[in-house]
């Protein structure tokens, strides 16, 4: 039986936000056309900007030694911050179609990023879902980071790889590709590297944005066409819900026991209707499995 809840809205203001990450204690997000990574209380309140970044943040994750990841979009970056100041941590223009986009860092510091592969805003403008999906847009890269932020490997031939997760105990990474609306899944060897391809899940038209990973080894999917996330066992059964009040983007498993899926809610993704306005909320809901493995 597929378990089902109902969000309830506990931040508003947001632009468009993405790569929701529970760390200490706080929900940290970025949200792209505010030009910042903020951080909220478990309840939605007293919210605090943590850093600026002006290309556009994306994918978060934090390093051994405690500074953070994040990914700058527009100019196809990933920056070290610490506290305020940022740095230069990487250069994967070479590797992006388009915007670069989500991240995952593991345990010993790798990071796992992807990018747009294209421009998704204009081509939805311009011919729709079904144009799209008659004519698919070109595929492109997984970038894999080693510590210090050197380029470890390539991995081509991905389609919008997006939200990604790690399983706990670190040899796992699934890569949400949201063009063909399928899961995949890869070994990760000791240096971090990538291998054994595979699918995880396919699903059926559930374009997967960000996604996060519970203790039983299910994921949880921010389903960008619709206003949900499902939680989806390894071969594709959809074991739960999670309804919200607009369409879903991304997702978080946080809170004190780790409980609380927060949700990244916006009327669309579109940067041409939603980039001036503040119509993104935070949406909360409390489920039976709590979060496991990173981010």
């Amino acid at each position: 039986m597929t378990e089902v809840y109902e969000a309830v809205t506990i931040h508003e203001g947001l632009a468009f936000g993405e790569a929701p990450r529970w760390h200490d204690g706080r929900l940290w997000f970025s949200d792209f056309y505010r030009h910042g990574v903020f951080s909220i209380a478990p309840d939605g309140s007293g919210e605090r900007r943590e850093v600026t970044v002006e290309a556009q943040p994306s994918g978060l994750g934090w390093l051994p030694d405690g500074s953070l990841l994040v990914v700058s979009m527009t100019d196809h970056k990933v920056l070290r911050c610490e506290g305020e100041s940022t740095s230069e941590y990487a250069d994967i223009s070479e590797y992006c179609g388009f915007w670069a986009n989500d991240m995952v860092v593991s345990a010993s510091g790798v990071a796992y990023v992807g990018n747009f592969g294209f421009d998704l805003d204009v081509t939805l403008r311009d011919v729709g879902v079904e144009g799209m999906l008659a004519s698919p847009p070109p595929a492109t890269h997984l970038v894999v980071l080693a510590p210090g932020g050197s380029v470890a490997q390539v991995i081509d031939g991905m389609e919008f790889p997006n939200g990604s997760v790690i399983t706990d105990d670190g040899r796992t990474l699934i890569v949400a590709e949201t063009m063909p609306f399928r899961l995949t899944a890869f070994d990760i060897a000791t240096d971090g590297t990538l291998s054994g391809r595979r699918v995880f899940a396919q699903l059926d038209f559930v374009p997967a944005d960000g996604i996060c990973l519970d203790a039983d080894g299910q994921v949880w999917v921010a389903n960008a066409l619709a206003p949900e996330c499902i939680r989806v066992r390894e071969g594709g059964e959809i074991t739960a819900r999670v309804t919200t009040s607009q369409t879903s983007f991304a997702c978080m498993l946080g809170g004190e026991n780790r409980r609380d899926l927060f949700v990244m809610t916006a009327p669309n993704s579109s940067r041409f209707e939603i980039a001036d306005v503040r119509l993104g909320k935070i949406e909360r809901a409390t489920v039976s499995v709590p979060g496991a493995g990173r981010p």
